[in-house]
């Protein structure tokens, strides 16, 4: 009997529940491997590049990552949530939403390379951003993902991103020991894309069957891009909240701080991904239980905010506590400047808990129309704290500013939105009693 087997046999739960297990199971496990992966090596190139040249490779990924939204039109949980309808026509949901996405792929990489070309005034920042932007093309397998995701099958996605990472961490550190030049590690981590997509092809043609039988709907294209269109504004206004500090620091500052600041940042990611596997686990449960009993859906919901937000807390303590002891033993003490801003940025993974698992139910309620209002206010405050507080405070300025812009964009924000103000509520709930659910989980578990 394997761990996975013995864990669910001593859980008296019903078979609904054990399949949640499992699915969460192979979703940590393979977010644990890709996190802890890419931070093992994370490391060693930081080490190697140094501040300055770890600071310009964050800042081109961090450039690109600001465009990426518009080749998906935040059409990734709209799929998910469509897919996971029992009377779904998955064939043409896929060959459509991969057709519109590679479409707009193809535009978004050509508006990255002439932005650069304009604004920046390095040369060799633009050919970095250029060749980081194929990885825009590349990415456009992830409706296999959302599939996957969709029927509750995270076991086969998890292989693939393994597979993913030991390949690319063995790239990478080859390239060390080659004591290769910066553009190289851009280009292995542009091939991470290619790799996945394999993956996901390789996945899909084994478990499912051919894409071939994939189809284009006009009718199904407008469907996808209208239910999209508020999510492409809101993820616009999120992404660029959530990328946008790091290439301001590159630019009212340098790229040293950049290197200094994406330390904390890539550290922090370690917690941030618990509502993120989350979410994507539980999302087409909760779909399906609000088609069956809404009320139920409701008291669902709010224990699946309450023990992710709780968890996260948890976390976000411990990290801050033990700042020091990670940047000294990770990064090293090249990155000493780190250390206080890890300590401030370690909670940000709460406001984005808070944040994430209300935007689950307004995508499964279908209110996402109006989340552009809480996304473009969390915007808003994150550019405008971080231009007037970067030149005074410094780098720090942006790790206090992370949090406020997350907790403006998905928790205040929503007691101005009357159609938000029940996840207000919930939000409170979590906040004040959340702690309660934890506490019976782990007590299960035990």
């Amino acid at each position: 009997m394997s761990l996975l087997d013995r864990i669910t046999s001593r859980l008296n739960i019903s078979e609904t529940k054990r399949k949640i297990f499992r699915n969460l199971y192979w979703a940590v496990m393979g977010k644990t491997v890709s996190l802890f992966g890419s931070l093992f090596v994370g490391i060693l190139v930081a080490r190697y590049l140094g501040p300055e040249q770890y600071g310009l490779m964050n800042y081109v990924i961090s450039y690109v990552a600001l465009f990426q939204i518009f080749a998906s039109f935040g059409m990734d949980n709209i799929e998910i949530r469509e897919m996971s309808r029992q009377d779904a026509d998955t064939d043409v949901i896929l060959g459509t939403a991969f057709r519109i996405k590679l479409v707009l792929a193809l535009i978004t990489m050509a508006l990255v390379i002439g932005t650069a070309i304009i604004f920046e005034s390095d040369h060799f920042t633009v050919v970095m951003i250029a060749l980081y932007s194929v990885s825009i093309i590349l990415n456009r397998f992830t409706v296999i993902r959302n599939y996957f995701t969709s029927i509750v099958w995270n076991e086969y996605i998890v292989k693939t991103e393994i597979s993913r990472t030991i390949i690319g961490a063995a790239i990478k550190i080859a390239l060390l020991l080659i004591k290769a030049p910066l553009w190289a590690f851009i280009a292995a981590t542009t091939f991470d894309f290619a790799l996945l997509s394999a993956g996901y092809v390789m996945a899909y043609r084994t478990k499912i069957g051919s894409m071939s039988l994939w189809r284009y709907d006009s009718t199904i294209a407008k469907y996808l891009l209208k239910q999209s269109f508020p999510m492409l504004l809101t993820s616009a206004a999120v992404l660029i909240y959530q990328r946008i500090d790091q290439v301001m620091i590159g630019k009212l500052l340098d790229n040293t701080s950049v290197g200094i600041f994406s330390v904390a940042v890539r550290l922090v990611e370690i917690v941030v991904f618990i509502p993120t596997i989350m979410s994507q686990t539980i999302t087409p449960i909760l779909v399906r239980i609000k088609e069956r009993d809404e009320q139920r859906y409701h008291i669902k919901s709010q224990m699946f905010m309450n023990v992710t937000l709780w968890l996260c807390i948890i976390i976000s303590i411990l990290l801050s506590l033990c700042s020091s002891l990670v940047i000294y033993c990770t990064f090293g003490k090249q990155y000493s400047e780190s250390v206080p801003i890890l300590r401030v940025l370690a909670f940000k993974a709460s406001a984005v808990a808070l944040s994430y698992t209300a935007g689950q139910m307004i995508i499964i309620e279908k209110l996402q129309k109006y989340a552009v209002i809480r996304d473009v206010f969390g915007c808003i405050v994150c550019v405008l704290l971080n231009y007037f507080l970067l030149p005074i405070y410094g780098v720090i300025a942006a790790s206090y500013v992370a949090i406020i812009a997350n907790l403006a964009a998905g928790y205040f924000a929503d007691i101005f939105i009357p159609k938000y103000r029940h996840i207000f509520t919930c939000q409170c709930r979590a906040i004040l009693l959340g702690w309660k659910d934890l506490r019976k989980l782990l007590v299960m578990i035990k």
